[in-house]
């Protein structure tokens, strides 16, 4: 994901990767101290997922440039950041995702990635799982992640492009905050349904070929909650095709 910061005031581009990094470790912004740099870069694919805006500017004005933005990548999300609220009913001229007055907090953040999601979602909601790794902070789409294991006194989080988060929570308590995509498998492996390729009789085979063992004792509920997720999940593709 490309994230852009256009700010000429150092210390504040400073608080805002602070913020940012509260609220997930993994995401950097690429940071730009005028609108004509950032528009350069703009033109760039791929292009920007989403650009946060300071609307005062040395001889600029952040909704020009946000303006300039949309002609190069109207689909980049746009959310203004300044020191007060005085030109917000200007910066949603340009369909800005969001407007935060600074200082900018980890919910203004949050809530900016939110309303991109939602954007390109058609306005439905993707599952975030909130998880701590040491002093650093991550939310991680629950769509992305293949399955969750236990491992020693740890619990690891396997993401679909390869990335491991070692968490130290049980692997229970973990799975209270998971939404019902999620199928435990066996006592040590909770599996994201979306991601299987095969259900059989006694595993199942993800679309990476990894191939999970099932509960002896819990084959057929485990068979039978699958059958239902995917009936359910063939059911509203069949309702967007109609639509």
């Amino acid at each position: 994901m490309r994230i852009a910061l256009c700010d000429d005031d150092k210390t504040e581009q400073e608080q805002f990767i602070q913020a940012l990094h509260q609220w997930d470790a993994d995401r950097t912004p690429e940071l730009f101290v005028s609108g004509r740099e950032f528009l350069e870069a703009a033109d760039v694919f791929p292009h920007f997922d989403i650009a946060f805006l300071d609307i005062y500017m040395p001889a600029e004005n952040g909704v020009d440039v946000a303006k300039g933005l949309k002609d190069i990548s109207p689909e980049t999300g746009i959310v203004f950041v300044t020191n007060s609220s005085w030109h917000a009913v200007e910066a949603f001229s340009v369909n800005a995702l969001h407007y935060l007055v600074k200082p900018v907090t980890v919910e203004g953040i949050r809530e900016s990635f939110l309303r991109l999601t939602r954007l390109r979602s058609g306005r439905r909601e993707r599952s975030v799982l909130d998880i701590s790794v040491g002093k650093d902070n991550y939310s991680l789409y629950m769509d992305e992640i293949r399955y969750i294991q236990s491992a020693s006194h740890a619990t690891e989080i396997l993401m679909q492009d390869g990335r491991v988060y070692r968490v130290w929570m049980p692997l229970n308590e973990l799975a209270g905050k998971l939404n019902a995509s999620f199928l435990k498998v066996q006592r040590g492996i909770i599996v994201n349904m979306g991601y299987i390729e095969q259900m059989g009789t006694d595993s199942c085979i993800l679309r990476d070929g990894t191939r999970l063992l099932l509960s002896r004792n819990d084959r057929l509920s485990i068979r039978a909650a699958y059958d239902n997720y995917a009936f359910d999940r063939l059911a509203r593709m069949r309702e967007q095709e109609w639509r």
